[in-house]
Parts: C-alpha cells; sequence; structure tokens
C-alpha cells in the first residue's frame, strides 16, 4: 500500500495542506521564509519538520533536500509568491519572486519526486523570467526542466468554484507525474457552483467597528452589540471588521453587486468632495447569487478588488440601505476559501495577519479533491510508488 509523503514548498501556514491528514496525505517537510508563518504551520502541523530559511540560499536548498530524501518523500507541492505576476499585485516583470520557480525546480531535480504540484496565478502563462541571461517564459522553462521525466496534464487552468469552492479564484496548476508510472494527473470533474448565498447567506449580520471610535459606532448602529453577541455564538472569528464612517457610509447606499463608485451622492471622494479615481471593482459589493470574487491579501480593505459583503437590502427614514458595510469576516474568510473548522489557528495570530495569509492560500478543498483524483487513479492502475 502506498501512502503520498510531501515537501510543501513557499508553505505560508498551510492553506493547502488543510485536509490532507484526512485523506491519508502526509507532509512531513515543508519550507517557509517568513518565521511567523512558519511557527503557525508548526504549531498547526507539529508533526512536519518546518525548515525556516531562504529557498535561494544554497544551504536552505540542501537542508531541504537532505530532509526530504531522508523522509521518503515522493510529492512536491511547490507555490512561489506571486505578487509580481496576479492582477492584484504589482505584475512587474522584473519581480525577483518571478524567479522563485527556478530554485523549486532546482529541488525537484535532486529529489526526484514521482509526483509534483505546481500552482501560481493564470498570468504565470505570459511572464517570462531570466535564466543563466536567457529570457523565457515560465511555462516554457518548466516544461524544458522537466518534461523529459514527467507527464504533464493537459488543461492547467482551474477555477476553484468548479471544486464546490464558494469563490471564483483561478489558478495555473501544472500536475506532474513519473513518465514510468504510466498515469496522467488532471483534475476531478467539475462539482455545482456554491454561491455566497448558500455559503454564508444564513449567518448573523454584522455592523463593523468604525475607526473613529466604539461612541461613534453604536450612535450610528444601536444595534451592534446585539449583532456581534448573536455572530460570536456561531464563531469567535465571526466578529466585526474595522473601516473609517466615510467607507461605511458608502457602502451603506450602495446595493449588492454594485460598486459605490457609482452612486450618485454618496460615491468615494476626499474630504473636500473631489471624486476618488478607482476600478469599477473597487469599493464593490459581492453578489448573493454567484461565488465570491477571489480573496486576495488585500482583503480586509473596502476599497480594494470586491472585497466587501453583499448586504441586504433594509429601509430607513424613508431611505434605502443596505447592511453589512464591510469586508468579510474572518469566519466568512474561513468559509470561501474552503477552510474545515477543524482547523486549529494559533490564538496569537491577529486578524491581519490571517487576512493576509488566508488570501495567499490555495482553497482548502481544491487542493484536496485534486490530491484524492491522483489517490483515485494510483488506486486504479495500482501503481507502487518509490
Amino acid at each position: 500500500m502506498f501512502q503520498l509523503r510531501g515537501l510543501s514548498l513557499f508553505s505560508n501556514v498551510g492553506v493547502a495542506e488543510a485536509y490532507f491528514e484526512d485523506i491519508g496525505v502526509k507532509v512531513p517537510v515543508a519550507n517557509e521564509l517568513i518565521e511567523k508563518r512558519a511557527a503557525f504551520y508548526k504549531e498547526v502541523y507539529p508533526e512536519t519538520k518546518m525548515i525556516v530559511g531562504d529557498i535561494t540560499k544554497e544551504e536552505i536548498r540542501d537542508e531541504i533536500v537532505k530532509v526530504a530524501i531522508k523522509e521518503k518523500v515522493n510529492l512536491i507541492i511547490a507555490t512561489p509568491p506571486c505578487q509580481g505576476m496576479s492582477v492584484a499585485g504589482n505584475r512587474d516583470p522584473d519581480d525577483i519572486r518571478n524567479q522563485l520557480i527556478s530554485y523549486a525546480i532546482d529541488v525537484i531535480h535532486r529529489i526526484k519526486p514521482d509526483f509534483v504540484f505546481l500552482e501560481n496565478v493564470p498570468r504565470q502563462l505570459k511572464t517570462k523570467i531570466n535564466i543563466n541571461g536567457e529570457s523565457i517564459g515560465i511555462p516554457d522553462y518548466i516544461k524544458r526542466e522537466l518534461e523529459e521525466g514527467y507527464t504533464f496534464n493537459p488543461e492547467t487552468l482551474a477555477k476553484a468554484k468548479d471544486f464546490g469552492v464558494p469563490q471564483l479564484r483561478e489558478r495555473n496548476i501544472y500536475l506532474l507525474v513519473k513518465k514510468e508510472l504510466g498515469i496522467v494527473w488532471g483534475f476531478p470533474e467539475k462539482q455545482e457552483e456554491v454561491t455566497l448565498e448558500k455559503a454564508i447567506g444564513g449567518l448573523p449580520s454584522l455592523d463593523p467597528i468604525l475607526r473613529e471610535g466604539m461612541q461613534l459606532t453604536l450612535e450610528k448602529f444601536p444595534e451592534f452589540e446585539i449583532k456581534k453577541e448573536n455572530a460570536m455564538k456561531i464563531s469567535k472569528w465571526h466578529r466585526p471588521p474595522t473601516h473609517p464612517w466615510r467607507q461605511v457610509e458608502w457602502m451603506m447606499h450602495t446595493p449588492t453587486g454594485k460598486s459605490a463608485i457609482f452612486n450618485e451622492v454618496y460615491y468615494p471622494c476626499k474630504k473636500d468632495g473631489t471624486p476618488i479615481k478607482a476600478h469599477h471593482n473597487h469599493y464593490r459589493r459581492m453578489n448573493w447569487d454567484k461565488p465570491s470574487r477571489t480573496i486576495t491579501m488585500f482583503n480586509g480593505f473596502l476599497s480594494t478588488l470586491a472585497t466587501a459583503h453583499p448586504g441586504r437590502e433594509f429601509q430607513f427614514d424613508g431611505f434605502t440601505l443596505f447592511s453589512d458595510a464591510r469586508v468579510l469576516s474572518i469566519y466568512e474568510l474561513l468559509t470561501v476559501m474552503s477552510i474545515p473548522e477543524t482547523w486549529s489557528i494559533p490564538e496569537w495570530a491577529d486578524d491581519s495577519f490571517l487576512r493576509s495569509v488566508i488570501g495567499e492560500g490555495i482553497p482548502s478543498k481544491m487542493a484536496r479533491d485534486i490530491m484524492l483524483n491522483l489517490i483515485t487513479r494510483l488506486n486504479e492502475k495500482r501503481v507502487t510508488c518509490n
């Protein structure tokens, strides 16, 4: 009986691995650059050997390879940072983070695992990097380095919503299997789309905490404490985020699925009334009848790409307003990222940190289902892994 034993590179806090133990996938080794993220990972996955350090340094790669071989790793999961390529990032072709794939490839060459999972944003397909003075597209580089020994999946673009995850999130994922094993690792069949209404529509409403202080918060939202108490009965992570009153007021006048920049009166503006120049997806509420937009590391700000709760219409003093003038709560983020409720978040992790690391993760159910599809293929072929 074989067992998948993984090495997680650029592991973040292990969002992708949240269901692995449930399906029999072990991750005995992981590598993360940022110490705080590594500490989080170690608390959640205490049996994993976490190697903290910069993968671009040869001594760190040497240690990763040594430990991985000792632990009989036969699967490598590599998810290099995407900020240099992402639409939500700076899209700088010279961003040094774009080069990190080359260090992952070096580790793959040295360990020679049976299976490889390489994930990044779709823009990776159009991004070039510099290898020994040669400018080459990342897809061409990956295939040049690995196609001799590995079979690639024919389709590489996948959307989280097709995995029953209530989020649109599109990713480019290479799934590689050693040619000698004689199987192709692809994506599972598409699942039914899960809307935000189905995912979080039944959760208690929340008013935001106003940055100007609790006195103004209670003045503007007399039911704030009652709503907060009801929400906390669901989870301690379903708690109010904090926003400035000006932004909250704009969003209270913004209908579900719309952006505040199109409001006739309560639109984003400077203190002197000058309209703020913004993208049509900034200050935008999500739709109840669709999955959420892609969750990014900036999910705590109303001013960024489509982060606002859908809200519910209500009447006040003859005006039509919309509730939940805020971003998603941490609990709602966990839900739309399909992270299980049993995931043991360390008590010391604050909201800002959690929002950042959650926004950079692979939806847990998406990663689980891709792994389950590999396990199914292996069972069908009765393959014995090295």
